[in-house]
């Protein structure tokens, strides 16, 4: 374990009112941390070996353990990893945890997991002049994207896109691309590692993994015998001891990555510049500047003139990532997206309350989305007062409980809360408890629509639009799915029937003829007499369109599978997301005979679709008609 100086700036800037946030910076081999006291000041900043923890809760409590006794509500990391929900396991590390677990463990009432790009990324705006060497280029053109990439253990790559009040960060794992050499000798040194990997991405070399390989390969392209050697050595051989083929190596890898970040550039349309960080460029200091990185990035052929106007920098300030975890962290409590009357409201009476209920406030201002979704034993506990305490406070501010808050302050928060699955507790209110069983539904149906196989959809409703009859079979839970389906269809006047016992459905498809449709219904997709009767009707030359999971038996003799992969119990639990999914296709299947029947022709079946359509408009109530 090492210490650093603390980074102080703006030494006379207020605390947080909700006392010291605590920063990290994690990667496959350090984690580096602090905490925030005011804005821009970071104190016991502190850095821990990964190696030495064998997970990130021991990595955490050795941290806090060493520092002075402050309460932290508020935490945000940056992550050598993707981050995409609240399961996290890391890429570089034998490390797997909960976001929420985490945030729970250390009683937190904040913590944000972001990559460690992007809190790169979100540092820029905030760097002065001082923090940066310049490479070449002109100057930044004012709100125009930024690139940010760095190597170090792996290489990470980001940008910064303007908007009207800011930046947004671009999530990349851009890194992964393929290598392309320019040269003979960095075809030879690709040659090289595809002895040891089929597939070679940049990362592979512009890394400090990178690094090492490089040196072999050179050494190997030389016809030297050399042991192998560890990335710092290689820089230290280069930067200190002139050795030549480290010096070699090095040259060879600020080439690849002035290529690499000239593409990055073109790519993105960089002209706020490319700044580079990570662990290995910021160390080479002037070296670097006078490397073939600048040349290399230039070397671009027609369009030479355009990255010339291109400025490259160095970010050489010490953990640059504090800035920007700092900066998200910031963003999340202030919730601007999510400011409303409401919320101004608490905020002017603070000082009319309590100072128990004053705490409250304080929860309720910087963490909006646990107020929400917590029952009033834990938002008593994150505030540190009683139970009564939360209903005095709501009622300070003329609710009449903890319920009628919620609602009115979940309506003022429109469009700011995430919609996500939450178990709901025996201990729930019945406000908790609705509120649970519905954002569990809307985020499935949210998931559902970005899932849909559109094509499938197509495909049934072709086989409906033509259908002479159609039949509904399903069993259990999934026969409401069917009643629901039959009614809708006969009133398009489409002979239909449907059937929920085997013995009569199992009979019914043995009378099928080739133009009729089943549609079945069926959580598992597994039971043996829809299967049985499923056959049949195939057998018959009917077709058959299954709403059912899409790797299921039923589903691989389906015509035509319209996927529903909800995961549901239905053994122990009564299904119920699955079955609103389920009609919801229906629905979909019905709108989509709507809206696609021809209304032109003379023929038969033309006259027939003229009907469908003439029911269909006034019977949809989806339809603008």
């Amino acid at each position: 374990m090492t210490t650093e100086h603390a980074l102080v700036e703006h030494g006379n800037a207020a605390g947080f009112s909700g006392g010291p946030r605590l920063l990290a910076d994690i990667g496959a081999t350090h984690a580096r941390f602090t905490l925030e006291s005011s804005p821009g000041v970071f104190e016991s900043v502190k850095v821990l070996k990964c190696d030495e923890y064998p997970d990130i809760i021991a990595l955490l409590r050795a941290y806090l353990s060493s520092v002075p006794a402050s309460k932290v509500h508020h935490a945000a990391f940056a992550l050598a990893n993707p981050i995409d929900g609240d399961q996290v396991r890391m890429t570089n590390r034998d490390w797997a945890f909960s976001i929420e677990d985490v945030r729970r463990e250390f009683g937190l009432y904040t913590l944000l997991i972001v990559n460690d790009f992007t809190a790169l990324a979100m540092s820029l705006p905030g760097l002065q002049a001082r923090d940066l060497m310049q490479v070449g280029g002109g100057t930044p053109v004012a709100k125009s994207v930024i690139g940010v990439l760095g190597p170090g253990t792996g290489l990470g790559v980001s940008g910064l896109i303007p908007t009207s009040d800011g930046f947004v960060t671009l999530g990349s794992e851009g890194g992964h691309v393929n290598f392309a050499p320019v040269d003979e000798r960095e075809y030879a040194i690709l040659q090289f590692a595809w002895k040891e990997w089929p597939h070679v991405s940049t990362e592979r070399l512009i890394s400090g993994p990178g690094l090492e390989l490089i040196y072999r390969a050179l050494a190997d392209r030389n016809k030297k015998t050399v042991k192998g050697l560890p990335a710092q050595d290689i820089m230290r051989g280069a930067l200190t001891d002139g050795d030549a083929l480290c010096l070699e190596t090095l040259e060879c890898f600020c080439g690849m990555l002035g290529s690499f970040s000239a593409n990055l550039a073109v790519t993105l349309g960089a002209f706020g510049g490319i700044y580079i960080g990570g662990g290995i460029v910021p160390l080479m200091g002037e070296r670097f500047a006078t490397s073939p990185f600048r040349s290399r990035f230039e070397a671009k052929g027609r369009f030479s003139s355009y990255l010339a106007q291109i400025p490259t920098f160095v970010i050489t300030t010490p953990n640059p990532a504090f800035y920007g975890v700092s900066a998200i962290l910031s963003e999340h409590l202030r919730g601007r997206s999510g400011d409303s009357s409401l919320m101004d409201r608490i905020q002017q009476l603070q000082s009319e309350l309590t100072p128990a209920e004053r705490r409250v406030a304080s929860l309720v201002l910087e963490n909006p989305r646990t107020v929400l979704n917590e029952a009033i034993a834990e938002i008593a506990r994150l505030a540190d007062v009683s139970q009564p305490t939360v209903i005095r406070f709501c009622r300070s501010l003329g609710f009449l409980g903890l319920a009628d808050f919620k609602l009115k302050f979940a309506s003022s928060l429109t469009g700011t809360i995430p919609v996500r699955h939450s178990q709901v507790r025996m201990s729930d209110s019945t406000h908790d408890l609705s509120a649970k069983v519905i954002d569990n539904t809307v985020s499935a149906i949210l998931n559902f629509r970005d899932q849909l196989d559109v094509r499938s959809l197509d495909q049934a409703i072709a086989l409906l639009r033509k259908a002479k009859k159609v039949e509904f079979y399903a069993m259990g839970n999934s026969r409401a799915v069917a009643l629901d389906g039959q009614h809708k269809f006969f009133r398009f006047r489409i002979p239909t029937a449907s059937y929920g016992d085997a013995h009569l459905f199992s009979m019914a498809a043995e009378l099928l003829n080739p133009g009729d449709v089943v549609i079945v219904v069926s959580n598992s997709g597994k039971l043996p007499e829809l299967l049985k009767a499923v056959d049949a009707a195939l057998h018959a030359g009917a077709d058959v369109i299954a709403i059912t999971p899409n790797q299921s038996p039923l589903a691989k003799k389906a015509t035509v599978c319209l996927a529903v992969n909800h995961t549901e119990d239905n053994a122990t639990f009564l299904s119920m997301i699955s079955r609103i999914l389920q009609l919801l296709l229906i629905d979909i299947l019905a709108v989509g005979l709507s809206i696609d029947a021809p209304v032109t022709g003379t023929g038969g079946d033309d006259v027939r679709r003229k009907e469908l359509s003439r029911f269909s408009n006034l019977l949809i109530s989806h339809l603008d008609s």
